[in-house]
């Protein structure tokens, strides 16, 4: 992410290789504090790859649902990227474009 902006958390379940779970929360907003917010990922097989569902509970308020999945789905599709084509490219929300 880029410069200054951490999130935080701590892994509540580990499931390889079928789930993910984790808090999250950003240490710089205080409308989504690190541990309020819970996510969820399960990876699936299927015909020649694997389906990921993420799944971001307990966020506050519609602008933040907004901003969650917009950047979940950014961050989603740089991984299918670097798996399909070897690397996703330079990361737009990184200062100066550093990949």
């Amino acid at each position: 992410m880029r410069d200054g902006v951490e999130a935080s958390g701590r892994f509540v379940e580990v499931d390889p290789p079928h789930r993910l779970v984790f808090t999250w929360g950003w240490r710089h907003d205080h409308a989504v504090v690190p541990g309020s917010t819970r996510v969820e990922v399960t990876l699936e097989e299927t015909d020649g790859g694997t389906l990921v569902v993420l799944r971001h509970y307990d966020l506050p308020d519609d602008e933040q649902r907004t901003h969650h999945a917009q950047g979940w789905t950014m961050y989603l599709d740089r991984l299918a990227a670097l798996v399909a084509l070897g690397g996703p490219g330079a990361d737009p929300l990184t200062a100066g474009g550093d990949p």
